[in-house]
């Protein structure tokens, strides 16, 4: 029972071809492009109205030299925004509870920040690993503390979008499980158990979509520390 439940996290194979690969690229071939007409699509202008308040809310703290990310980070949150609410339909796959690719998208992004502050600004970027005012024996504790602290924060970015989005499609798969088990002898319970799936699946779009941007209001918060 153990094993069922998350063979659904595999990774599908047909005839030997991964099909994760077409479940990270069938975003792509969603998304609207903007046509050369006057006046474009409801899509293509809701499209833009997201991109441009998300851009607006999320680097508005962080200063002129970071607004070069904006390009970057608007990419990743339109991809795995979408990567995510796909994965809530019937017969798909989600790639974003697969932790090698969160890790593999959150690890060269934290580096990154950590490289530009270690060569924009040294003196600033050693600063963070002892808070000023430290007693002299606490110094190397404090040290070690906030290095570790430091190498961890791109496995809790990865591990936090993975762990989210499993809990949630483990729960659906349990419920609508066990609808479809006590349907023919408990009717009225099977069908408030559906209404709680419909709540559950709703509120689960939301967590899809509220990871997808505290994954990237993280990294701009990181970047932020070290421009």
């Amino acid at each position: 029972m153990t094993l069922s439940l998350f063979e659904q996290f595999t990774s599908p194979v047909f005839l030997g071809i991964p099909l994760a690969v077409i479940a990270l690229s069938l975003p792509w071939l969603l998304c609207p492009t903007p046509s050369n007409r006057w006046l474009g699509s409801r899509t293509t202008i809701l499209q833009g109205w997201f991109i441009a308040r998300f851009t607006n809310q999320l680097f508005m703290p962080l200063k002129p030299s970071g607004h070069k990310w904006a390009l970057l980070f608007m990419t990743l949150v339109t991809f795995l925004l979408t990567v995510n609410l796909m994965g809530l339909l019937p017969y798909t796959f989600t790639p974003t509870t697969q932790p090698e690719l969160n890790l593999g998208l959150a690890l060269p992004l934290w580096l990154t920040t950590v490289v530009i502050g270690f060569r924009n600004q040294p003196t600033h970027a050693l600063g963070h690993l002892l808070p000023e005012g430290t007693p002299t024996p606490l110094v190397p504790v404090l040290i070690i503390i906030e290095s570790i602290s430091l190498i961890i924060r791109p496995i809790a970015l990865g591990v936090r979008l993975t762990a989210n989005l499993t809990a949630g499609h483990l729960l659906i798969h349990l419920i609508s499980s066990g609808i479809f088990n006590i349907l023919q002898t408990m009717t009225t319970v099977a069908l408030l158990a559906f209404v709680l799936l419909l709540v559950l699946i709703l509120l689960e779009m939301a967590v899809a979509m509220i990871q997808a941007y505290v994954f990237v209001l993280l990294l701009s918060l990181y970047l932020q520390e070290n421009i």
